[in-house]
């Protein structure tokens, strides 16, 4: 069977003659080796990466603040403590006025901060007081403090009544109302007129109640960066709902659609278009109503019960609202494409009867997939931790300030002007180089996982083409282990660095878009036509070459599992392939492509649809597991189900690739006649003409 090796001879130069064994067993050599090396040395990296962000993160600091201490609201800390304590609370109300000042010369970070377990309500006849935490003579516990409101003003000295009076602690007057923001008490500008006249009458300093003491605090909250804390704590805290819609769920529907395409394959396609445009429209519904278009269940920025007529803006609805834009349009274009589609449909049907064929006869084919999903799926619940950890990572330390203030210190007994600045995280520029290392890592490993799965789906399918699908001796018992046992003695390397290739492409695409997006914002595009032309040319020149590359690489797979050839030359004999025969490929190929596409496409916006009904529930609108916005979660169970669709569909789209590129080396190698091809194979080209000539 030299002709099946053709001018690529196997990898010793002494291919056997004939069937299978001439070359999937044929000698190999290890291959790409560097790359394996490469590869192994990045996970040494990656692990040594997780290991900072597990050593230096807190996921606490994602959602809550910190206080006059430096604790983490929410957070256990050695002297205090504050696990029920979530709510940052800006105790003097003044720093907070100076801090929305443009002149003002006080940050907002500096301002003295306390947590609570709730925003503190003016007295509608008195006046209330939030103390700072009982220690030094204040001989009550916490729990006790709690259960007084925070105010232990009566039991104060006179000396301490009047550097309270002062503002300057260790008890501070409730003169604004407030309500629970994103887990900071938002001060409203309407002050409380009993409490502002008993403050009055007790001699306290001017307190200014202006808007701005609304507006300083508010636009704290929107801070791009705490934006982004939010929506990462989101996908945290909603763990459960990425395992069961976007892991558990993937793999029934996966598994369905591979049994029903084993079993009803001629209906498949009909029913994989009905379901897409169901799904989407519903996602897109889903959307609407968090947007507040449709319905009375949108997104609110403020947590537990507040008054009806109180509103406060928040980025997170802004950006529901564009996604729910965005959707609508996808939406359009989605179905009216798939409704393009449907005169060609008769074309994927006898294209998937291949596959079926062949999933019929290597039974392990449909079970296989879900050993890489294992796989996967402790690497992402690694990943993600580390990912929540390094998010969070950086050193608590006192701010520099030249603020003019003074605040009383219950351990030292004395009012101190020395240390009156606030807290923050302060991060380190080598803190963004690990998030974007940690991002690539998980990119390149999902991209060398399914790589590997792949290739031993290629090779077990090539088993069963180049012995004409009988059921032999020539077949290795079990083709699925026989496969994955060729891959990893020789070929990791060679899937290390296809792998690498798709990430890199994908990565430098993000990043160009990203620089695109910034100098749109800056408004720095070229004036000239020609540049702009240029500009967005190259826009569309990198998804073209990010697709070519994906497509290539799916190619080159095949060409490892049958020849054993490293990647480079894989993907040279692949393209080769494909040039030679492009007509016959394309023809009998790009419809199906479009199935399987829309197949993962169900499946992915199936989990994204149950992602929306579990985080509507309760327990993710309550106070301390509330989702700021379901944007980030539904979006990542929309990417896991995508990844878990595409293992499984993986053993349909390979089965078909690798059949059409064996029966093109076959037909080269034979004078255009396929000695090797299963009789279904060469019906379905046989329609083929027919079905493009009434298509047409």
């Amino acid at each position: 069977m030299r002709g099946v090796i053709g001018k690529y001879p196997s990898s010793d130069g002494n291919g056997e003659v004939g069937g299978a064994n001439g070359i999937i067993k044929s000698n190999r050599k290890c291959r790409d080796v560097v790359f394996l090396v490469f590869f192994i040395a990045f996970w040494i990296a990656m692990i040594v990466n997780s290991s900072f962000g597990f050593n230096q993160g807190n996921p606490l600091r994602l959602n809550f603040g910190l206080d006059y201490k430096g604790n983490v609201c929410g957070g256990k800390h050695k002297d205090f403590n504050l696990h029920e304590l979530e709510l940052k609370y800006y105790v003097n109300p003044n720093q907070v006025y100076q801090s929305g000042l443009k002149n003002g010369g006080v940050k907002l970070s500096n301002a003295r901060t306390i947590c609570l377990l709730d925003c503190p309500i003016p007295s509608e006849d008195s006046l209330n007081w939030v103390c700072d935490y009982p220690e030094g003579d204040i001989r009550i516990s916490l729990d006790d403090w709690i259960d007084m409101n925070y105010d232990y003003f009566a039991d104060l000295t006179p000396e301490l009544r009047n550097t309270s009076l002062q503002l300057q602690g260790p008890c501070y007057p409730v003169i604004f109302p407030s309500v629970n923001v994103y887990w900071t008490c938002q001060f409203i500008d309407r002050p409380s007129n009993v409490s502002l006249t008993h403050w009055k009458q007790m001699n306290g300093v001017t307190i200014n109640d202006d808007m701005v003491i609304d507006k300083s605090i508010h636009n704290s909250i929107n801070a791009r960066s705490s934006v982004l804390k939010r929506y990462v704590a989101d996908v945290g805290k909603s763990w459960p709902v990425l395992i069961v819609c976007g892991g558990l769920l993937p793999l029934f529907l996966s598994l369905l659609w591979l049994l029903m395409i084993r079993h009803f394959v001629t209906a498949m396609p009909w029913v994989t278009v009905f379901f897409f445009n169901g799904l989407i429209i519903s996602v897109t519904m889903f959307y609407y109503l968090k947007a507040g278009w449709i319905g009375n269940d949108a997104i609110s920025p403020i947590i537990g019960e507040h008054d009806p007529y109180y509103h406060v803006s928040a980025r997170e609805q802004h950006h529901i609202r564009a996604a729910a834009f965005l959707m609508t349009c996808v939406m359009i274009v989605a179905v009216l494409s798939s409704i393009a589609i449907v005169r060609r449909i008769l074309m994927a049907t006898s294209v998937l009867k291949v596959a079926a064929k062949v999933i019929g006869e290597v039974h392990a084919l449909i079970i296989f997939p879900v050993a890489p999903y294992l796989i996967l799926a402790v690497f992402y619940m690694f990943w993600l931790s580390a990912a929540l950890n390094l998010f969070s990572s950086g050193q608590i330390a006192r701010n520099d300030c030249n603020t003019n203030c003074c605040a009383y210190d219950l351990k030292a007994k004395r009012v101190s002007c020395d240390d009156c600045c606030g807290y923050s995280i302060h991060y380190t520029p080598h803190i963004a180089a690990s998030i974007l290392f940690h991002l690539f890592g998980c990119y390149w490993a999902t991209q060398f996982i399914i790589a590997c799965s792949s290739t031993v789906i290629a090779g077990s399918v090539a088993s069963y083409y180049w012995t004409r699908g009988e059921s032999s001796t020539t077949i290795p018992f079990l083709p699925v282990f026989s496969s994955m046992k060729l891959l990893m003695r020789y070929s990791l390397g060679s899937v290390a660095i296809g792998s690498l290739i798709v990430s890199f492409v994908e990565s430098t695409r993000f990043i160009l878009e990203a620089v695109r997006r910034r100098l749109k914002a800056a408004d720095i595009i070229p004036e000239s036509w020609i540049k702009r032309m240029m500009f967005y040319t190259s826009r569309g020149c990198m998804k073209c070459i990010e697709l070519t590359v994906k497509s290539v690489n799916r190619n080159a797979y095949i060409m490892i599992a049958i020849t054993g050839k490293g990647f480079f030359k894989a993907s040279e004999m692949a393209t080769d392939l494909i040039i030679s025969n492009i007509l016959r490929i394309g023809r009998v190929n790009v419809i199906g492509d479009v199935i399987l596409f829309l197949g993962k496409l169900c499946v992915s916006l199936a989990s994204a649809l149950f992602a929306f009904l579990m985080l509507d529930t309760h327990k993710y609108k309550s106070s301390h597991n509330k989702i700021t916005s379901p944007l980030f979660p539904v979006l990542f169970c929309w990417g896991l189900g995508y990844v878990v669709a595409t293992l499984f569909f993986a053993v349909v789209e390979m089965s078909i690739d690798t059949i059409i590129l064996s029966y093109c080396k076959d037909a080269d190698e034979n004078q255009g006649t396929a000695h090797y091809a299963p009789p279904l194979l060469i019906e379905t080209f046989d329609e083929q003409n027919e079905v493009q000539r009434i298509a047409q």
